[in-house]
């Protein structure tokens, strides 16, 4: 589907529902009009008059993209398909959004909406300057365009999946007893990045488990200086990027020999999974049946405490999209849609297990778009 067809689409979405758009440099914005998004920074790293940056438009008007001159001359974001607004670095942005908006000729109480990533700055500085507005969200209109996929979509995705798995690969020569944490997660960047990733598609993470490595979450600053060492169980989750498209994966290795408790829980992750893809039969089943579907069969086993989280997530060109695969989204699978199927067993001094995959519904169940590395990984 070409950009010019996706804002004719989008137009008629928010026509009689908005009468102003604002989308900031965002996956929305990516999705309409291709312009991309940078790699984000730990810090904020602000230009003067950064709350304009963006684009506005109306169900007949624009769009109009608007950038500070640093982003316009550095970042390289302007674009052929719309018109551009650059605010040079002393100019007022209060005076350039007021031209455009008296140019789109809205009244004094229009309905706006905004992007979901939008900054708070951006919506007092709209509010000052029209205080009757009301406000509502953009991405919330764009949600069920950017929900089912194309082929193209797709395809792009099923790329990012092969770039990730290329990078597995490489990583699994390089895993030796007494590395540390931070060493796999540096490995695993690098070879995103030497295979054709832009960068990461999230912070790559580990889960990692044993009788002497309790499973630690959130805590980098201790969790990268620890040095793997069996027995253990070593859990990751990271992805690719590739034309703005996000992959997530996961797969399982034993830090020595498995005992029989460890192969038994690798195996019912492993069917959860298949159970998961084969219920994800588009226009037959919601996300919370295909949830219960791969929680059953780690249920049935007695272990469903330790499958502690929803079963996946709609993906795309942002990691976490809607809907999501949980039991409290009765949303019905539509032929096209993306999700991470991701069942786990985590258990916080026992090795543990989890996969992940991105699957497309399909009227016949799932089709996987990445399925390599299914056995348990074993480092002597």
């Amino acid at each position: 589907m070409s950009y010019d067809e996706r804002l004719r689409r989008f137009r008629a979405q928010v026509a009689g529902r908005a009468d102003l758009v604002f989308l900031p440099i965002s996956a929305d914005l990516q999705y309409l009009t291709g312009i991309p998004r940078g790699a984000p920074t730990f810090g904020a790293v602000m230009h003067p008059g950064a709350w304009l940056e963006g684009l506005w438009m109306t169900p007949a008007r624009g769009p109009v993209l608007t950038l500070p001159r640093m982003t316009a001359e550095f970042g390289g974001l302007g674009s052929d398909a719309v018109e551009v607004r650059v605010l040079g670095d002393f100019d007022d942005p209060a005076a350039l959004v007021r031209d455009i908006v008296q140019g789109f000729g809205l009244g004094d109480a229009p309905r706006i909406a905004i992007g979901d990533r939008a900054h708070a700055e951006t919506v007092s500085a709209l509010h000052s300057l029209l205080p009757g507005a009301r406000f509502l969200s953009a991405t919330d209109q764009l949600r069920p365009l950017r929900a089912v996929k194309s082929a193209e979509e797709i395809a792009s995705m099923r790329r990012a999946g092969a770039i990730t798995e290329a990078a597995w690969a490489d990583v699994l020569p390089k895993l030796r007893h007494g590395m540390t944490e931070l060493e796999l997660v540096m490995e695993i960047d690098f070879q995103l990045r030497r295979h054709g990733s832009y960068g990461s598609s999230f912070n790559t993470s580990l889960y990692n488990a044993g009788p002497d490595h309790p499973l630690t979450l959130g805590r980098h600053e201790v969790t990268w200086r620890r040095a793997m060492r069996p027995p253990m169980s070593i859990l990751t989750d990271f992805g690719a990027i590739y034309e703005g498209y996000c992959y997530d994966f996961g797969r399982t290795v034993a830090f020595g020999a498995p005992d029989a408790d460890f192969v038994r829980v690798h195996a019912l992750v492993m069917a959860s999974q298949r159970a998961g893809i084969a219920a994800m039969r588009a226009g037959a089943v919601t996300a919370a049946e295909v949830d219960a579907a791969a929680r059953r069969v780690i249920e049935d086993a007695g272990l469903g405490a330790a499958f502690r989280h929803r079963l996946g997530h709609s993906i795309g060109l942002d990691v976490h999209e809607p809907p999501f695969l949980t039991q409290t989204d009765h949303t019905v699978l539509q032929d096209g849609m993306l999700f991470t199927v991701e069942p786990s067993i985590l258990f916080d001094a026992r090795c543990s297990a989890r996969v992940e995959d991105v699957v497309v519904a399909r009227p016949g169940g799932g089709e996987p778009l990445t399925a390599g590395f299914q056995e348990l990984y074993v480092v002597d």
